[in-house]
């Protein structure tokens, strides 16, 4: 029997008033995998988690979750199916203690009758937030931060957690330490789309990956062969074939991306 999707997108385009950010993008989540969305800014990246959750209009296409259609449904009814979203730049609530902007991500019934042990397993996962569990959210530092937002989407028990620029602003060591946690809670099994820039963080946890570009989705495969790309290794890793780092005036890259990307 082939397993199903989790989370599909079939020939998925949206808006931003007169302007396509998506331009048909199709593609797949199974249960239990983390798949990451890479590619440059203005790629379309958050576009796609934002129009997964009906927060972009969809225009064409249709979006699956579990078999069942979700397009057109309103985005706060989604965390009650199990579908959520860790925003980009966070969106604490910065007055708010750290519990309680975790309690804000337990407003389903599901999530409310679970809330303690959601709540334990917050803080195993993040050490640190229990510490700063009366601590203004507003008073982190951005890493914490960054915590306070995934355990408050985790809170909402989801079964698929859609985590957009999970290292935007942080320092190298504060975005492995949270990717980390990513590797944890995928042996809980998990479901994980991660939107990200940093494409050395998001190919070393995910599974199988999409990159993106100009609203399109240009290439997708297992980050095992994506790492071997000798594209990818130049364009988002920053290698040149033998291996060393590529100077961005180097003429031959910015030929050669073009023409991959025409």
């Amino acid at each position: 029997m082939v397993e199903q999707p989790i989370l599909e997108l079939k020939n998925v385009s949206s808006n931003y008033g007169n302007i396509r950010a998506l331009k048909g993008i199709s593609l797949k989540v199974f249960p239990g995998e983390i798949v990451t969305i890479i590619g440059a800014n203005g790629a379309g990246k958050t576009t796609t988690l934002m129009t997964i959750c009906g927060i972009v209009p969809l225009r064409e296409g249709e979006i699956y979750y579990r078999g069942q259609p979700i397009h057109g449904r309103a985005a706060d009814t989604l965390p009650a199916l199990g579908l959520c979203q860790v925003p980009e730049g966070r969106r604490i609530f910065p007055r708010l203690a750290v519990e309680e902007n975790l309690e804000m991500g337990a407003f389903s019934p599901r999530a409310r009758a679970s809330f303690n042990q959601n709540l334990d397993k917050v803080y195993e996962l993040f050490p640190r937030l229990k510490e700063r569990a009366r601590q203004k959210a507003g008073t982190l530092s951005g890493g914490e931060q960054q915590m306070v937002a995934v355990g408050r989407g985790l809170m909402a028990e989801p079964e698929v957690l859609m985590l957009d620029e999970l290292s935007l602003g942080l320092s190298p060591l504060l975005a492995l330490t949270l990717f980390e946690a990513l590797t944890r809670l995928k042996k809980t099994g998990l479901t994980m789309l991660l939107v990200e820039q940093n494409a050395h963080l998001a190919l070393s946890i995910a599974e199988h990956g999409y990159v993106m570009e100009n609203g399109k989705i240009v290439l997708d495969d297992t980050v095992e062969k994506l790492k071997e790309n000798e594209d990818i290794k130049m364009f988002y890793l920053g290698l040149t074939e033998m291996g060393k780092k590529r100077s961005y005036r180097d003429a031959k890259f910015y030929k050669r991306r073009k023409r991959w990307l025409t």
